[in-house]
């Protein structure tokens, strides 16, 4: 069930609640966790911040880390560059987002469903404008809806190959042993 501002994204085992993902709470848990895991002071954080351009004091610091005050996005920026993260890893889940790799296949994950959904737009504009043209030429469409289904299917068999197995070509027929007698001969 959503949480206001959020997604449930499991249960909480230990408290029963279910765990929402609200990215102020998250980016204030994030700042407090690399802060000091780098054993850096509020003020420390706000002079390095600072010194990058991004101006902020060591009192809005400490109210960001405490829910006091929000982040702008400038400055979660900031902090990003600051800490050596992407904006996403910031401002996604602190447990996960501790684990830089995972938070690269997450992302690795999401881009590759943009690139699948806009491949499977492009797809069907293409089929689209075939069907329109069909609708023109209505003698072709026998054909033409033949030379697409082959197109398709081969190229779903080149995608169950395992990896390494992919053939070039049609495969070559076996030759003939030349000891083997040839059907209907007396030999």
């Amino acid at each position: 069930m959503p949480g206001e501002g959020g997604f449930v994204v499991e249960d909480n085992e230990v408290s029963g609640e279910a765990l929402v993902l609200r990215g102020e709470e998250n980016v204030a848990v994030r700042i407090k966790v690399e802060r000091e895991a780098r054993g850096w002071s509020t003020n420390a954080v706000s002079d390095r911040l600072n010194e990058a351009g991004y101006e902020i004091n060591p009192s809005a610091v400490w109210r960001i880390e405490n829910r006091k005050r929000r982040v702008n996005l400038d400055e979660a920026i900031g902090f990003a560059e600051l800490f050596g993260i992407s904006l996403e890893n910031l401002v996604g889940p602190p447990r996960l987002a501790a684990h830089a790799r995972a938070m690269e296949i997450i992302e690795d994950i999401r881009r590759r469903y943009r690139e699948m959904n806009l491949a499977n737009r492009a797809a069907t504009e293409a089929r689209d404008a075939l069907d329109a043209y069909l609708a023109e030429h209505p003698d072709l469409r026998e054909e033409a809806d033949v030379l697409v289904s082959n197109a398709i299917a081969e190229d779903l068999m080149a995608a169950m190959q395992p990896p390494g197995l992919l053939q070039q070509g049609p495969p070559a027929e076996p030759e003939p042993e030349p000891d083997a007698p040839e059907v209907g001969s007396d030999r």
